[in-house]
């Protein structure tokens, strides 16, 4: 079973896995996801205003949202 890349983005950014996160930047076929990943994790290691910070990361959580809402869903076998 292979797991979205939005669940894997949800989980390194809640969890603070900062590494996993910026691989699944580099490996996602989602343009839009890499780029709020990058400017989340460009402000976390190089902004000074604490602001720009949670707000990148409130950016990159609400987006995520949006696109596992327009995923379908796994099927589901039935016995």
């Amino acid at each position: 079973m292979e797991i979205p890349d939005y669940d894997k983005a949800l989980y390194y950014t809640l969890w603070g896995q900062w590494d996993d996160l910026l691989v699944l930047m580099v490996r996602t076929n989602d343009d839009l996801l890499s780029k709020k990943i990058q400017l989340f994790l460009n402000a976390y290691h190089f902004a000074s205003d604490q602001h720009r910070i949670m707000e990148s990361h409130e950016d990159l959580l609400c987006y995520v949202d949006h696109a596992m809402k327009h995923v379908p869903a796994p099927y589901v076998l039935e016995v």
